[in-house]
């Protein structure tokens, strides 16, 4: 696929995803934002004051990394800062910003239900827990407040605000948004029905090795990993028209090392 084409996927992909956040009820009025890394210094994003229900693909934008507009008849999204700040981290090329119900209200009430994994398969994809970010007001406090997260989790809720996801491609991202909002509604029941009982400590040290062999995680991020760092440079895939082969076989890889660790 050309390099316009696969643009032109990723653009059609974005709309796509916006509306599917819009009939989850995870965003109303002009909630929420997505972004996607095309190359080096250059993204597609939502435009702001859109309802994700009516966004199309001509409303899409093409900005740098400080947000500034090369592309489009619209403004972008006053939050870029915290999409920047995701996109620090070279792996990173989606990102997801949404208000799924269950995950902020917990990121409003201050309850810390998803802090301490709970589901094996989860540790495997988000890592070892989904913390909550302080609040900070909108602009540089907020980016600075979310800024030390990103090392070790692709998932946080925002206090006060909503939740937060990245990935190696839109799918991903929006996969873990879907993840997070699941673990929170289960963690919503458990703790009403008995209370939430974490996974045993020694559950960790095997599941986060089985994590770092799926590809996943700040392990398997070493410093100066030619084949992280690349990606900085490298146009996100497009979208496959075949079903995403790439992310089929990266939920392989999951479940195999998960039934590795969990034998062990």
């Amino acid at each position: 696929m050309s390099s316009l084409g696969a643009e032109r996927a990723l653009r059609a992909e974005l709309v796509e995803i916006s509306h599917r956040l819009h009939r989850k009820g995870w965003v109303a009025n002009h909630d929420g934002n997505l972004s996607v890394r095309t190359g080096a210094g250059r993204f597609l994003a939502t435009p702001t004051a859109f309802s994700k229900a009516t966004v199309e693909v001509d409303d899409i934008l093409t900005v740098d990394g400080a947000g500034k507009v090369l592309a489009g008849k619209h403004r972008v999204f006053s939050e870029w800062n915290l999409h920047a700040t995701c996109y620090a981290r070279p792996d990173v090329m989606a990102v997801v910003h949404a208000h799924p119900q269950m995950a902020t209200g917990f990121s409003i009430s201050g309850a810390r239900f998803l802090e301490k994994p709970f589901i094996a398969e989860a540790v495997v994809s988000l890592g070892p827990g989904i913390p909550t970010v302080p609040f900070a007001m909108p602009g540089a406090a907020a980016a600075a407040a979310l800024a030390p997260f990103w090392a070790e989790h692709d998932a946080v809720l925002l206090g006060n605000h909503g939740v937060i996801t990245v990935g190696a491609d839109l799918e991903q991202a929006y996969l873990r948004m879907e993840l997070v909002e699941h673990l929170a509604n289960i963690a919503y029941f458990a703790h009403h029905t008995g209370g939430i009982k974490p996974l045993p400590e020694s559950a960790l040290a095997p599941l986060l090795e089985a994590r770092k062999k799926a590809g996943l995680g700040p392990a398997a991020r070493a410093p100066g990993n030619p084949a992280v760092l690349a990606t900085a440079n490298t146009p996100a895939p497009a979208p496959s028209a075949a079903g995403r082969p790439d992310a089929a076989a990266l939920a392989q890889i999951i479940r195999d090392e998960l039934t590795k660790a969990l034998q062990k």
